[in-house]
């Protein structure tokens, strides 16, 4: 016969167990650490429940920003549309050296630009718990010739040129790059900037010496904060070129191949630089003193700016004048005027056929304010169906400007070398501007 159980003893019983099992949680962790090895250690919990509320996955590729100023790097994750989503942002520890680019081995400089970490340049046995190259110099770096080697970022928080991370840290970013490697993901790029490249930010350091080299990441980093993609990053003419494409090969050190960018990227971002550019100035004002020259940009896309506005204004700008035109012949009530001035009512009516001919170079309004003078009705509405001319001349305008696309689209079929590790920007965007 079983004895009854003392429901005090089992309460006092339980919470005990509780109290052991709370105590032994660190050495619990503690025994994962020594069943993992520390480059293998699985994702943190808290990582986990955030890639679950964003509905992304340990495979799903990665994206890294650094920021020297803020002291920030950035892992972002792609998500379900195919644009990427701020995972976690962790405090840098220390970074070596001052703002600007690294130019030469010994320096102590931290590196900025543009670079692609591929798995070869994962370190499992880093002295400094974990660590991954950056990849410093790059094809930019070395068309400068600029040197450097083992340029990391780590753990240990200690740096010599590198960017330096707590091992805790380390191992998450480390985490996340394995599983997007294991998941498929080529290789992932890390945007190493200044600061963030705000107006009000560029404004502050106008002045610097570094000032154009940092215009030119101010576009890679605007391609990002417009499409929320990283950009394909190509370098020619010894700068970078982003989202371009071309139908020749890129080179470091020679001239830029004829290239653009797809049209509907080209046309927003332009718009964004135009936003960029009026607040740049508007703070300008402010941080820097009366007078002072702006240096000249050693940037790659604003010569695309001055070419493209021109593509949609004329696609879009006539066509409305067509349209309205016609109703503007039909309401001025200019007939009671012949009698002001019947002397001029000879020579419109003598070259009807030239007017005709001369229609789709002249603006339909003039077309139209010539047609009231003539006391004849039906010279005036002979003219108004002459004005149809116009958008056929819109016509054969589109055409011209959609033939660039198609040109664009079949040479991006075929990418250049170094697009292994990445897609084109158009086959990743899908409609993300349509």
């Amino acid at each position: 016969m079983c004895a009854a159980r003392n429901p005090h003893f089992l309460s006092r019983r339980t919470a005990l167990k509780g109290l052991l099992l709370t105590g032994a949680a660190p050495l619990l962790a503690a025994c994962q650490s020594e069943i993992y090895p520390k480059h293998l250690q699985p994702l943190p919990a808290s990582l986990r429940t955030k890639m679950l509320r964003f509905a992304v996955t340990e495979a799903d590729p990665i994206f890294m920003r650094i920021f020297k100023e803020e002291s920030e790097l950035e892992v972002w994750k792609r998500g379900p549309t195919g644009q990427y989503l701020l995972l976690e942002s962790y405090e840098i520890c220390t970074w070596s050296g001052q703002l600007g680019p690294k130019f030469q081995e010994g320096d102590r400089q931290a590196p900025e630009g543009f670079y692609t970490v591929t798995p070869a340049l994962m370190n499992p046995n880093s002295s400094f718990y974990l660590s991954f190259n950056l990849g410093f110099p790059n094809s930019y770096d070395r068309s400068h010739g600029r040197t450097g080697s083992h340029l990391m970022v780590h753990g240990a928080c200690s740096s010599a040129g590198c960017y330096a991370m707590t091992d805790e840290q380390i191992s998450d970013i480390y985490g996340l790059a394995r599983e997007a490697f294991e998941g498929g993901q080529r290789g992932f790029q890390v945007h190493a900037f200044p600061f963030r490249m705000t107006p009000e930010n560029m404004a502050r350091y106008a002045n610097h010496e570094h000032f154009p080299f940092w215009q030119m990441l101010q576009e890679g980093y605007q391609h990002f904060e417009l499409t929320r993609l990283p950009p394909q990053v190509d370098v020619c003419d010894r700068r970078y070129i982003f989202n371009a494409e071309a139908a020749g090969q890129f080179s470091a050190a020679q001239e830029c191949p004829d290239y653009r960018m797809p049209p509907q990227l080209e046309l927003a971002f332009n718009n964004a630089q135009r936003e960029y550019q009026t607040a740049f100035e508007v703070a300008l004002a402010e941080f820097q003193p009366e007078g002072f020259t702006v240096p000249a940009a050693a940037g790659s896309q604003p010569v695309l700016i001055a070419d493209t506005p021109a593509a949609p204004a004329t696609l879009t700008t006539p066509v409305q004048p067509a349209i309205a035109q016609p109703t503007v012949a039909v309401a001025p009530a200019p007939v009671p005027a012949p009698t002001a001035a019947p002397a001029p009512v000879a020579p419109p009516i003598a070259p009807p056929a030239t007017l005709e001919a001369v229609a789709p170079a002249v603006p339909a309004p003039t077309l139209v304010e010539a047609a009231p003078v003539v006391p004849e009705p039906v010279s005036i509405e002979t003219v108004v169906v002459e004005a149809p001319a116009v958008p056929a001349a819109v016509e054969a305008v589109v055409p011209v400007e959609a033939a660039s696309p198609v040109e664009v689209q079949t040479v991006a079929a075929e990418p250049a070398a170094e697009s292994t590790l990445r897609g084109g920007f158009s086959a990743r965007a899908g409609s993300l501007f349509d």
